[in-house]
């Protein structure tokens, strides 16, 4: 894996990739590096229009489709409009918003980042089960080693903080990944699940979705501190093509603090690899959303 990059990605010939939030940031880098490789990309946005005008500057076969993650009656209509797709790449996500809650109610960042991209993925993987060498791609943020679930007050209507709620929903990313990689092997199903994070990239999702102090601490690391979109998507690009990843992997940048740098394997914090709290909390979403996985 030795300072593996986008150049090393294999021919993706006929293979169909879904990316979620694939309009600006890691998602659009993500397409357009699975385009050029030959693949078939199925990009994923709230705003269709914006979907289109990102896609307008791609190379290759992509599409546009709608979907948002914060309303699973979206989610329910996009997987239904889905009938092939090779690899699923849960990219999309808000981060550190003021105290707000999606269509079902739910607090809007775990109900984006985590429930949404739960029921898409039960929703998809009867599909993706019928696919080509399968992978799920999972993609949470080195955050996650600060979060933890409050089972008591998901809905954060006690107590909110932009930062916490974040680190909750890229936590529970983890336990999710980790916890569907184990359900796969259980069912022997040819499907992996696979983690990634891109250490501190330089995206809009810093400072659309903070406000105050933490959109302008945004602003600054993006000039300062983070690398370039086009280095902090071959984490999730690695883990969603290269060949000898394993299910149940994480992936993330190889320098300091996994702040930058290429893809390397990365250890998750170790409560999130409890598999007690990762049951608890896939029930958990199975009732809040409504859907389950049939393996």
């Amino acid at each position: 894996m030795s300072k593996w990059t986008a150049a090393d990605i294999s021919d993706q010939s006929g293979r169909t990739f879904i990316i979620t939030g694939a309009n600006s940031g890691l998602g659009l880098e993500t397409a357009r590096r699975l385009a050029e490789h030959g693949a078939h990309v199925i990009m994923t946005a709230r705003d269709p229009d914006k979907g289109r005008a990102a896609a307008a500057s791609l190379p290759g076969s992509v599409e546009v489709r709608p979907l948002d993650l914060a309303d699973l009656e979206s989610v329910a209509r996009f997987a239904a409009t889905v009938e092939h797709a090779d690899v699923l790449v849960n990219n999309a996500g808000v981060m550190m918003t003021p105290h707000r809650t999606t269509a079902q109610g739910f607090e809007l960042q775990l109900g984006t980042n985590h429930l949404g991209h739960f029921a898409l993925t039960a929703l998809l993987y009867p599909v993706l089960r019928a696919g080509s060498a399968p992978r799920i791609v999972t993609v949470s943020s080195t955050l996650h080693r600060q979060g933890r679930i409050d089972f008591d007050d998901l809905e954060a209507a006690r107590s909110y903080s932009p930062t916490r709620a974040y680190s909750q929903s890229k936590f529970a990313n983890v336990l999710f990944g980790l916890e569907l990689d184990r359900r796969l092997r259980a069912a022997s199903s040819p499907a992996i699940s696979v983690l990634a994070h891109p250490g501190y990239t330089a995206t809009n999702l810093q400072t659309s979705g903070p406000t105050g102090l933490i959109a302008l601490g945004g602003r600054i690391g993006n000039l300062l501190v983070a690398q370039h979109v086009t280095k902090g998507a071959l984490d999730q690009l690695y883990a969603a093509t290269a060949t000898g990843v394993q299910g149940g992997e994480f992936y993330g940048p190889d320098g300091r603090g996994e702040n930058r740098g290429h893809p390397k394997l990365v250890k998750p914090a170790l409560s999130a690899t409890n598999p007690d709290t990762a049951r608890r909390l896939w029930e958990v979403s199975e009732k809040l959303t409504g859907v389950s996985f049939a393996f």
